[in-house]
C-alpha cells in the first residue's frame, strides 16, 4: 500500500511539468513554491539529456548516426587502430554524438545563465521566462541540438573536449560542497535528536555510519596498492594514493580539533569521512584514466588476477593465467557508473535543498532564508476540499536562490555528463583514434585536491572570519 501511495504521489507532479497552467485547472497537484517546481522540472529536463546521451550509445543508434555526414567515414574502416587495441567504429560514432548532446544540453543552460543574471524578484520579466514557457524551452534544446548534428568536424570534438574538462572539473567541485552540506544536515540532525532523547541510539547510528564510509575508504585504499600500483612502476599512482591519503588523514585529525568545534560545532567525522570516500572515488577515477594499462587494470582482469593469478610455463616461470585484452571504450566502467550516481543524487538534492544556513543556500547566492516545508504552507491553507490547489508563488519579494548560478550548475552537469560517458577519452589530431591522456587523469586529480582545499577552509573559515556567522 505504500508503494502504491508513493507512485500515485510522483504521478500527481506530473501535470505540473507540463505548464504552469497545468496546475491551475489540475485538483491533484500538491501545493509547493515555484522555486521548488521551477528547478525540479529543470532537473528533470537535465535529466532527459543525460539519457539521450546514454541511448547515443546504443549500436543501433550508433547504426543510424553513421548516415550522418561525416560521422564514421568509410575510409576508417569497420575498425579503428586504438594505441592499446581496436576501437570500434560505433563507439566512436557514439561518442561524438554524446559531445553533441552535451554542447546542446550546456549551451542552453548557459544562455539561460545569462539571460537571468542579477533577477532578483518574481516581479522580473525575466522569471517569468524561467519559471515557465516549457513547451518553447524544450523546442529551443531540440533545436540546438538537431543543429549540433551538422556541425562540421573540424576541430569541433577536440575544442569541446577542453570545454568539456573545465566544466566537469567545476561540476566535481560543486559536488564536494553538495555532500559536505547532505554530510552536514545528516550530523545536525542526529545530534538534535541525541539531545532530545534516546541519545545512545542516534550516537550508534552515528558512529555506524561514520565507521562505514571510513571502512569502505581504507579498503579502496588497499585495493589500490594492491592493483593499481607495481613495485618497479607506476610511481604517479603510488603518489596519487598516498598523497591523497596522507591529506584525508590530516583533514579528519583537523575536524575534531577542540577550536574547530568550539568554532563550528557541527564539524565532525561523519563529514570527514564522506569526504575522505569522495576523495578515494576520485582518485580512482583519475587512475583509471591513466594511458598506462599496466597501470590501469581494468575490473575483468582484476576479477580474473584474482582467481587465477599465474600458472607455471614449460620452463618453470610463473607468467599471469591471462593476457588483459585492451580496455573497451565503453561508458559503463563501474567507476563511471557510480559518477552518473553522484550525478542524479547532487542534482536533485541542490533541485530540493533550500534551508536556512544552507551551504547550498550559500552556493546559490541566496539571501533569502526560507526552510523548504514552508512551500507548502501558505496561500493554500486555507482550500476546501474540491478547491483547486496552484503553484504558489513564493519569490514575489525575493528569489529563494540564483536563477543564473542554477543554470550554470546545469550547465556545469552537463559537460560533467558528456565527459563521464565517453570516459574523459580524448580524440587525436586526427581523430582515428581515442585514447586515455595524462590531462584528463590531472584535471581529475587536481579537482580532487581543490575538494579537500576547499573543506578545509569550510573548517578554517570561522576561525579565521571571526566577524561573519558560519552558524
Amino acid at each position: 500500500m505504500g508503494g502504491v501511495l508513493g507512485l500515485c504521489s510522483v504521478a500527481s507532479w506530473i501535470p505540473c511539468l507540463c505548464s504552469s497552467a497545468a496546475c491551475v485547472v489540475c485538483r491533484c497537484c500538491p501545493s509547493t513554491g515555484n522555486s521548488t517546481v521551477t528547478r525540479l522540472v529543470y532537473a528533470f529536463l537535465m535529466l532527459l539529456g543525460a539519457v539521450l546521451s546514454c541511448v547515443m550509445l546504443a549500436p543501433g543508434i550508433s547504426d543510424q548516426l553513421k548516415k550522418v555526414p561525416g560521422f564514421c567515414e568509410e575510409s576508417f574502416g569497420s575498425e579503428i587502430l586504438h594505441r592499446n587495441g581496436y576501437v570500434d567504429c560505433n563507439m566512436l560514432v557514439g561518442y561524438k554524438a554524446v559531445y553533441r548532446v552535451g554542447f546542446a544540453m550546456s549551451v542552453f543552460f548557459f544562455l539561460f545563465s545569462l539571460l537571468m543574471f542579477n533577477v532578483k524578484t518574481s516581479r522580473d520579466p525575466r522569471a517569468a521566462i524561467h519559471n515557465g514557457f516549457w513547451f518553447f524551452k524544450i523546442l529551443i534544446i531540440v533545436g540546438i541540438m538537431v543543429g549540433a548534428f551538422y556541425i562540421p568536424e573540424g576541430s569541433f570534438t577536440r575544442v569541446w573536449f577542453g570545454v568539456g574538462i573545465g566544466g566537469a572539473c567545476s561540476f566535481i567541485v560543486i559536488q564536494l560542497v553538495l555532500l559536505n552540506d547532505f554530510a552536514h544536515s545528516l550530523n545536525e540532525r542526529w545530534v538534535q535528536r541525541m539531545e532530545e532523547g534516546n541519545s545512545k541510539c542516534w550516537y550508534a547510528v552515528l558512529l555506524s555510519v561514520t565507521g562505514f564510509l571510513y571502512t569502505v575508504a581504507a579498503i579502496g585504499v588497499v585495493l589500490f596498492y594492491v592493483f593499481y600500483t607495481k613495485s618497479d612502476g607506476c610511481t604517479e599512482n603510488k603518489f596519487f594514493i598516498s598523497f591523497n591519503l596522507i591529506l584525508c588523514v590530516i583533514l579528519s585529525v583537523i575536524s575534531i580539533l577542540p577550536k574547530i568545534q568550539d568554532a563550528n560545532p557541527n564539524s565532525g567525522l561523519l563529514q570527514s569521512s564522506m569526504i575522505t570516500l569522495y576523495t578515494v572515488y576520485l582518485t580512482w577515477s583519475a587512475m583509471s584514466n591513466e594511458p598506462d594499462r599496466s597501470c590501469n587494470p581494468s575490473l575483468l582482469s582484476i576479477i580474473s588476477s584474482v582467481s587465477s593469478p599465474t600458472h607455471n610455463t614449460a620452463n618453470g616461470t610463473m607468467v599471469p593465467a591471462t593476457v588483459e585484452p585492451p580496455k573497451s571504450l565503453q561508458w559503463w566502467d563501474t567507476q563511471n557508473i557510480i559518477g552518473l550516481v553522484l550525478f542524479v543524487f547532487c542534482l536533485l538534492y541542490s533541485s530540493i535543498r533550500n534551508s536556512s544556513h544552507s551551504q547550498v543556500n550559500k552556493l546559490t547566492l541566496s539571501g533569502h532564508d526560507s526552510v523548504m516545508l514552508d512551500d507548502t504552507t501558505g496561500s493554500n491553507v486555507g482550500l476546501e476540499d474540491g478547491e483547486v490547489r496552484r503553484v504558489e508563488d513564493n519569490e514575489k519579494d525575493g528569489v529563494q536562490y540564483s536563477y543564473s548560478f542554477y543554470h550554470a550548475l546545469l550547465c556545469f552537469a552537463s559537460l560533467y555528463v558528456m565527459m563521464t560517458l565517453t570516459n574523459w577519452y580524448s580524440p587525436d589530431a586526427d581523430l582515428k583514434t581515442i585514447t586515455s591522456k595524462w590531462p584528463a587523469v590531472w584535471v581529475k586529480m587536481v579537482s580532487s585536491w581543490v575538494c579537500l582545499l576547499l573543506y578545509l577552509w569550510t573548517m578554517i573559515a570561522p576561525l579565521i572570519l571571526t566577524n561573519r556567522d558560519f552558524s
